[in-house]
């Protein structure tokens, strides 16, 4: 009988039907794992444990930006020009159409690499014995042999035949569609990508990649090209803006149809006109634009899983998080050991250690063993006891619980965790032990964390003492605190401690002491109960479904909420907020459920990426202002010249020249100094419309103005008026770029570098072709200079006027704001 596939490697099902001794040969492994050479001649026999991708043909890549819409119509004209012999035309069409599908695959591909490198960073890691030591790999690197510890929060890395063990609670769901978790014990397989709900085992790796169940891992990256609100709102405008084009280029072409004008002409033209006002660049923003902040997260510690993530971390105005971890330190230190009556400080710490597995690397285990250890009681009582059984932590019920056998095999059972469960175990009620009691009164008032440890030797549970645990604050937090609030993020901390300990830490960061408990929320959604968690600084005793809760009622309210988390039970409530927030060290599960993963611990890395996000928002939303402008500037003012004076202003080709020059300084947006806001970003669409509107038909004005000039006073000839019009347009349409960008004076911030130069560089460009008559009529010095020098004092008042404009809009925002909460509040009481 042939245990393998056709390809000799043992698969799940084959392993399901062997006896784990049986299985342990075929895998020429023992239950002590396998060594690293072995490992390392593995690798090169299996693989590395990943699927690999089917990464598309680069040139087939590149020839996708030669279809669709947009390309098809720069195509047709081109084909227009070649047929009536316009090779200049024809040149730079072709110009403008390769310029496009290289910049679109470039920073396509620069998006791509910027996910493939956050992908590295969000790698699954899994604990391996090796060598006779356990340490943490990167589960890329598992093959079949390895012996592997899953638990509690971990996605299993590969096919593993569990071994040994009480028995794991592991969800399945995202693999067979069943919605319960599945129990597993030794001799049970289970599937790479599902979730350990519960429990902790060792496990046999039996399959790898491609030779996994499913043949696929848990994907912890969302796809680059996921829309946000954002995006989507931005390609509405971008549809917007094509319905408007074609809508003017009809009436365009319909005009001077019935004039008698050249049908081949008129065509050219009219395509060649659309094609400028589209917006051929924003596919190439958007993912630059994204791919830009992503990275920037990234570098400051917080790695982002979903990239709709960003839009939402800028209107985020609500954040949950953690106590432990992310307001403290997570530096755990007991500070205090109280035994109870009958028994010493030193049982305390030993039933305390024996209830705590090392290898687990759980901060509170380790910080129990270290200070028994320290203490010499591990090295000498310890000696005496061996663990048989041992069942971890489990966040639903708090508690961990070991079966001991002492040198004389008699058996006895003892458990550490949150007091209340502990003493409850012993037949106490919460105020019926006077010493427990006084205890965590004083632990409370100091902000300490307290386990209590308890010890069964017939069945009967009695309290063994108190461990007071020291957490402190980061240094930083009641600054990190401060920062968000003035960023208009109210900070709610989140914990499963007693109130006290809640408000003491509370306190000590400024954060505020109104505390509740779930009883002030949970199964009630009227406005009275989401303005109590509105106002609350502090959730205490809360349980991963508080949270869930919480995150849903003041969703209801309007807020944008984000959660921080590290646990798998925290899953729900990270899916449930606008922005989840893995936080460092957290379990895989957490980090697959999560938008953003910090990889530094504390509060400031998410103001970081609040920060960072907001730019982000910033610059598309200027994107989106200065995109709309242009397109009612150029548009509008050649549509109407031709329907109204029956005359062509610019030339085909200065058209497609003008949309050349405006696509080079547009994508540098994506690395423009912004400023960061100081309230919550909102897609705020009136705004956006109505000042693009404005600064389009101010271009349109001033450009009848040059038309004008030129024409009736100057008496210029057509051809070179054209070239004079060529050049107000890219003039104007470059200095558009510094007006969408601030909301005061052009000069309140200083633009990048990149969007600078390159919008003077194109601009000098722009003179050169006017002056010297480049597939244009020579226009000379000055009049060049005259353009110059309107559009600049064009420029200087339009910028006075939109400052204005933005005070308006400010003023009725805010009256708005006023009235819209006056009715909430009347609506409340």
């Amino acid at each position: 009988m042939s245990f393998e596939n056709t390809d000799g490697v043992i698969d799940a099902r084959t392993a399901q039907g062997l006896e784990i001794e049986d299985l342990l040969g075929k895998l020429s492994t023992t239950r002590q794992g396998l060594t690293s050479a072995s490992a390392a001649e593995r690798i090169l026999e299996y693989g590395y444990n990943e699927i690999p991708e089917k990464k598309p043909n680069p040139l087939l890549k590149f020839l996708r930006y030669f279809w669709g819409p947009i390309p098809l119509m720069i195509e047709a004209a081109a084909l227009i020009s070649g047929v009536i012999a316009h090779w200049e035309d024809l040149g730079i069409i072709l110009v403008l159409l390769l310029l496009n599908a290289g910049i679109g695959f470039w920073q396509e591909k620069k998006a791509d690499n910027a996910i493939e490198l956050l992908k590295e960073r969000l790698a699954l890691n899994a604990r391996v014995l090796r060598d006779g030591a356990w340490s943490v790999i990167h589960s890329r690197e598992l093959v079949p042999g390895d012996i592997v510890r899953v638990r509690l929060g971990d996605i299993i890395p590969a096919d593993v035949k569990l071994i040994e063990g009480t028995q794991l609670s592991i969800d399945e769901s995202t693999l067979t569609g069943e919605s319960l978790p599945v129990d597993k014990h030794a001799g049970d397989v289970s599937y790479a990508g599902s979730i350990v709900k519960q429990g902790e085992m060792d496990a046999l790796v039996v399959a790898t990649a491609m030779h996994t169940f499913f043949g696929k891992t848990a994907q912890l990256v969302e796809d680059a090209k996921t829309k946000s609100h954002f995006q989507k709102a931005v390609i509405k405008i971008g549809n917007f803006l094509i319905g408007l084009a074609v809508v003017l280029g009809i009436a365009v072409f319909v005009t001077a149809m019935l004039r008698g004008d050249s049908f081949s002409a008129t065509l050219q033209f009219v395509l060649i006109l659309t094609v400028a006002a589209i917006p051929a660049a924003l596919p190439a923003v958007l993912s630059v634009t994204m791919a830009v902040g992503a990275s920037a997260l990234s570098k400051k510690g917080a790695i982002v899983s979903k990239l709709v993530a960003i839009e939402e971390f800028a209107g985020m105005d609500v954040l949950f998080s953690d106590k432990t971890g992310t307001i403290t330190k997570n530096e755990l230190t007991i500070v205090d050991v109280d035994a109870f009556e009958g028994f010493t400080t030193e049982q305390v710490l030993l039933y305390g250690a024996l209830a705590s597995r090392e290898e687990n690397q759980d901060p509170i285990d380790t910080v129990v063993i270290e200070r028994a250890r320290a203490d010499g009681i591990l090295e000498g009582q310890g000696s005496r006891y061996r663990v048989i059984e041992f069942q971890p932590f489990d966040p639903t019920v708090k508690r961990t619980v070991a079966t001991v056998e002492d040198s004389e095999t008699r058996r006895f059972r003892v458990a550490k965790g949150a007091p209340q469960v502990v003493q409850s175990m012993c037949g106490c009620a919460e105020g019926d032990n006077a010493a427990f009691d006084h205890c965590m009164a004083e632990h409370a008032a100091k902000g300490y964390r307290t386990l209590c440890v308890a010890v069964s030797y017939n069945g009967e549970w009695r309290s063994v003492g108190l461990l007071a645990i020291s957490d402190p604050p980061h240094n930083d937090s009641a600054e990190t605190i401060r920062t968000a609030h003035s960023l208009g993020v109210e900070g709610k901390m989140v914990t499963g401690d007693h109130e006290a300990i809640a408000r003491e830490i509370a306190n000590q960061v400024h954060l505020g002491d109104n505390v509740i408990t779930p009883d002030g929320y949970m199964g009630k959604f009227d406005l009275q109960t989401e303005g109590i968690l509105e106002k609350a600084n502090v959730l205490a005793r809360v349980l991963p479904e508080h949270k869930y809760h919480a995150v849903e009622l003041l969703q209801d309210r309007g807020h944008i909420v984000g959660m921080t988390g590290d646990g798998v039970n925290d899953a729900p409530a990270l899916k449930k907020a606008d922005v989840g927030i893995a936080v460092a060290g957290a379990t895989d599960a957490a980090r697959s459920a999560a938008d953003v993963v910090l990889t530094l611990p504390g509060l400031s890395v998410i103001i970081d990426a609040v920060k960072e996000s907001r730019k982000v928002f910033q610059r598309m939303n200027n994107y989106a202002i200065y995109r709309i402008a242009e397109t009612v500037r150029v548009l509008f003012f050649i549509a109407a010249t031709v329907i109204v004076f029956n005359a062509y202003p610019v030339t085909a080709v200065m058209i497609v020249m003008l949309a050349l020059l405006n696509d080079i300084p547009i994508m540098a947006i994506a690395f423009d100094n912004v400023p960061t806001s100081e309230t919550p970003e909102r897609w705020q669409m009136g705004t956006v419309l109505g000042m693009a509107t404005w600064l389009g038909f101010f271009g349109v004005a001033t450009s009848f103005l040059v038309y004008y000039i030129g024409r009736d006073v100057m008496h210029l000839s057509p051809g070179v008026l054209q070239s004079l019009i060529f050049l107000k347009l890219a003039i104007a349409g470059h200095l558009t770029i510094f007006l969408a960008r601030t909301r005061g004076p052009f000069w309140s911030s200083k633009p990048s570098g990149a969007l600078f130069w390159s919008a003077l560089l194109t601009k000098i460009i722009a003179t050169f072709i006017a002056v010297y008559g480049l597939f244009v009529s020579p226009l000379g010095w000055g009049l060049a200079l005259f353009v110059w020098g309107f559009a600049i004092i064009g420029f200087l008042l339009d910028d006075l006027l939109k400052v204005r404009l933005y005070r308006y809009i400010d003023r009725r925002a805010a009256r708005k704001a006023i009235e819209e909460a006056e009715a909430i509040e009347e609506l409340a009481a």
